[in-house]
């Protein structure tokens, strides 16, 4: 674990860190940002996510609709509102820039036309690093990764990175892998060339 304390995190260095195993998070909405290379990584295996008859259900019902990256500081800030976030003005700030170059990507969840859940991350090669959901609807999180995966599948990605794993996450089938193993994956993937949009 390392400190930075820049306004802004270049893109570079961010895009650098998840091709090497490293992601930031900063401590609380004001804090430094330190860098995190976890010995167990959380991974969900593209044909593993474990999909509950009730979101199948949900899925089927289509009371909510599925965008990609049209609100994208929208979703970083709505996933921010916490009692305790990572989520600082210096890593919006830092993955806005990045989402405005092409490699930081949002999931929208919209109910009437609201934004009701989403989800973030980078795309780097055939990685997507997910960064953080949020909900305030019944599903509408676990529609916007459903719907990740699907994509990710479609465009022929491999590893989908949680960084880490909560029961929550396990329940939707994350699973947890040493970094030696992660770190194979994680070269093999972000070799290849794949496009999120």
């Amino acid at each position: 674990m390392t400190r930075a304390s820049t306004e802004v995190i270049p893109p570079e260095l961010l895009l650098n860190a998840y091709r090497t195993g490293y992601f930031p998070m900063a401590d609380g909405k004001e804090g430094e940002i330190f860098w995190y290379d976890p010995e167990q990584r959380g991974i969900l295996p593209l044909g593993g996510m474990k999909i509950s008859r009730s979101l199948r259900r949900t899925i089927a019902k289509q009371i909510y609709t599925v965008d990609q990256d049209t609100a994208f500081e929208e979703v970083m800030r709505r996933c921010a509102e916490r009692d305790e976030t990572w989520i600082s003005e210096t890593i919006i700030r830092s993955y806005v820039l990045l989402h405005e170059l092409g490699y930081a990507h949002s999931i929208e969840v919209r109910h009437a036309g609201a934004l009701v859940g989403g989800l973030y991350g980078v795309a780097v090669g055939a990685a997507f690093f997910g960064e953080s959901m949020f909900s305030t609807m019944t599903d509408a999180s676990k529609v916007a990764l459903e719907a990740l995966v699907r994509r990710m599948n479609e465009r022929g990605f491999e590893l989908l990175d949680t960084q880490y794993t909560t029961p929550h996450l396990e329940s939707l089938g994350v699973i947890e892998i040493p970094r030696e193993q992660y770190l194979h994956l994680l070269a093999s993937a972000t070799a290849k060339h794949c496009t999120f949009i």
